[in-house]
């Protein structure tokens, strides 16, 4: 009898399972949403996989251009001929620091004595806009103008590009040209020779912590009609500023910042040289109100 009862119980479920009723066309569409269900599944596991592997392939491709980058950097540096005289004493291991250079105020009229002194890293400010309908294009960092010939018109792109170390010094530049990789080449270039020093803070208003991660008191900087005021931030509060500012205050080695700004700020180039400005005071050692 236990057996037979067996037999019954594993007998039920195939019954309930095939149904004779069922026509043939409707198998059909069960086999088919069965088989659906299935392939979503399916999907769902590899969904995740196939996100991961396109950020594998990116993150080895950005690896492969930085190292590409380094790379030429170096052959650059290794078949650099200088001109001048503070570039020969570079070539030659007399002057090791930059700041030799700087507290001197001595003219740079080379980009490679920046690259063999220092690792610089270079950023471009999006001063530029996209076609779009009633002025809604999307920021660039190319901005592109026309001059009118008897050929036609003649389109000039220019870039403004940011450099620094992230340890106290920064500079910018501005770069024009027929086509956009020269143009920020240029940039780069201006910006590598318009290198200064800054002083930083550990943001309180008289610095006397010994940090590095703020200003080291409140201070002004203005160009055209453009204002900027730094203020000092306590160590974790990050960048309370605009994103084209963040980009400046971070190659220079802020972390830690209040921000205000005023005029017209919508002109991105006259902001960025008042926040240069303003760092510049950084070494007057002068609290301003």
């Amino acid at each position: 009898m236990e057996k037979e009862n067996k037999n019954k119980a594993q007998e039920e479920p195939r019954e309930e399972l095939i149904n004779p009723d069922e026509t043939p066309e409707e198998k059909l569409v069960d086999a088919v949403e069965d088989l659906n269900e299935k392939l979503i599944e399916s999907e769902k596991l590899e969904e995740p996989k196939k996100l991961l592997e396109e950020v594998i392939e990116k993150e080895v491709r950005y690896k492969g251009r930085e190292e590409m980058e380094k790379e030429r950097q170096k052959e650059i540096l290794s078949s650099w001929v200088p001109k001048t005289k503070l570039g020969k004493e570079v070539k030659s291991g007399k002057i090791k620091n930059i700041d030799e250079i700087l507290n001197k105020k001595l003219k740079i009229l080379e980009p490679e004595i920046i690259d063999s002194l220092i690792e610089v890293k270079s950023d471009l400010i999006l001063i530029g806009q996209s076609k779009g309908k009633f002025g809604g294009g999307k920021r660039r960092a190319w901005r592109q103008t026309q001059r009118k010939t008897k050929e036609g018109n003649v389109p000039t792109f220019s870039a403004f590009a940011v450099v620094g170390d992230e340890n106290g010094h920064i500079g910018i530049g501005m770069g024009k040209a027929t086509e956009t990789l020269p143009a920020r080449d240029k940039a780069i270039r201006k910006a590598k020779l318009n290198l200064i020093k800054i002083t930083r803070g550990d943001g309180s208003f008289d610095s006397i912590g010994g940090g590095n991660t703020s200003v080291p008191y409140k201070i002004n900087g203005k160009a055209g009609s453009a204002r900027i005021t730094l203020i000092p931030a306590a160590p974790g509060t990050g960048l309370v500023i605009g994103d084209q500012l963040k980009k400046v205050l971070k190659l220079a080695g802020v972390k830690d910042v209040y921000g205000r700004t005023s005029g017209q700020i919508r002109t991105t180039f006259n902001l960025v040289k008042a926040c240069i400005d303003a760092l510049k005071k950084t070494n007057l050692g002068v609290k301003e109100k």
